[in-house]
C-alpha cells in the first residue's frame, strides 16, 4: 500500500461520524430511544427548574403547602361546615387535602408545561434537542412540591389519628395516571400555545372550570349512578377519587370510573403525542 493510500484512508478513518437530525417518521410514536440519549438534558433541565422555582424566595418549599392548604380551609368552611357536603365519615380536612393533592400537582404540572415552548423559544432556535423534553420537565419538576405538601397531608393524617390501610400500595398508580394526563393535556396545550398566545390567557379559566367540574369539593358519589360512565371522561375523576380512596382506606375504589378515565388518559396522551410531534418539525419557525 503506498503512503498516499495510507494517508488517505487514515484521514477517512478518523473523519467525525454525521448526525442527520429528521423530523419523526410516524405520528404518535414515541421516541424513547432519544428521550433515554438525552435523560442528562433532561435531569438538568428539571433541576434547573426547582432551583429557579425558590430561588431568593422568603420560605422556600413551603408555598407549595400553602396552596393547597390555604384552600383546604375555605373548601372546609364554605363546602363542608356551611354546605354539609357528604365527606363519607372523613374530617373536612382530610377529605379535601386528600384530593386538593394531586389537583394541586395536575394543574401546576399543566401550565407549566402549556407556557414551556414559549417561555424556551431562545434556546428552541438555537440547538437541537427532543422539544419533548420541555414539557416532560415540568410534569417531573412539579413532583418535588408534591412530595413537599404530601408531608402536610401525612401530619394531618397522625393529627386525626388516621392510619393508612393496604389501600395506600395503589397510590402510586393514581400519581403515574394523574402525570399522564398532566403530559398529555400539556402536549395538546403547549403546541396550541406556540401557535395562538391566546391559549396562556384562557388557561386560568380552564383549570378553573375544570377542578369544579372534579371531585375535588364533593364526592363523585353526589352523582346519579347512570351518569357515572361520562363523568369518567374526565381524566382527573378517577384519580382525585383514588386517592381518597388510597390515602384514607374509607369509601369504595373508584373501578368503573377509574377504567374509564384511563382510557381516556390513553387516548390524549397518544393524541398529544402526534399532534405536539406534528408541531415538532416548524416549531422554531413558529414561535
Amino acid at each position: 500500500m503506498s503512503t498516499a493510500s495510507a494517508a488517505i484512508e487514515a484521514k477517512v478513518a478518523a473523519k467525525p461520524p454525521v448526525l442527520r437530525i429528521e423530523p419523526p417518521g410516524r405520528w404518535g410514536e414515541i421516541p424513547l430511544r432519544e428521550l433515554w440519549d438525552y435523560r442528562e438534558l433532561l435531569y438538568f433541565f428539571v433541576w434547573r427548574d426547582i432551583k429557579i422555582r425558590y430561588k431568593q424566595t422568603a420560605i422556600g418549599a413551603v408555598w407549595a403547602i400553602l396552596q393547597p392548604f390555604m384552600t383546604m380551609i375555605v373548601f372546609t368552611l364554605f363546602f363542608g361546615k356551611l354546605a354539609h357536603i357528604p365527606s363519607g365519615g372523613l374530617p373536612y380536612p382530610i377529605f379535601y387535602y386528600a384530593a386538593l393533592l394531586p389537583w394541586t400537582y395536575f394543574s401546576g404540572a399543566l401550565q407549566g408545561a402549556t407556557n414551556t415552548i414559549v417561555d424556551n423559544q431562545r434556546l428552541i432556535t438555537k440547538v437541537y434537542f427532543p422539544r419533548l423534553t420541555l414539557p416532560l420537565t415540568d410534569v417531573l419538576s412539579g413532583l418535588v412540591d408534591f412530595c413537599v405538601s404530601f408531608l402536610m397531608f401525612v401530619a394531618m393524617m397522625v393529627y386525626y389519628n388516621i392510619r393508612p390501610t393496604a389501600t395506600v400500595l395503589w397510590l402510586p398508580v393514581f400519581l403515574l395516571l394523574a402525570m399522564l394526563t398532566a403530559l398529555g393535556v400539556g402536549l395538546w396545550l403547549s403546541a396550541l400555545n406556540a401557535m395562538y398566545r391566546d391559549v396562556r390567557y384562557v388557561l386560568p379559566f380552564v383549570v378553573q372550570f375544570w377542578m369544579f367540574a372534579s371531585p375535588v369539593a364533593y364526592p363523585s358519589s353526589l352523582l346519579p349512578e347512570k351518569w357515572h360512565w361520562l363523568y369518567g371522561l374526565n381524566p382527573m375523576a378517577g384519580v382525585i377519587e383514588g386517592f381518597r380512596w388510597s390515602l384514607t382506606g374509607r369509601g369504595d375504589p373508584p373501578g368503573r370510573l377509574l377504567m374509564i378515565s384511563s382510557g381516556v388518559v390513553v387516548v390524549v396522551l397518544l393524541g398529544g403525542v402526534a399532534f405536539f410531534q406534528k408541531m415538532e418539525t416548524n416549531v422554531a419557525d413558529v414561535v
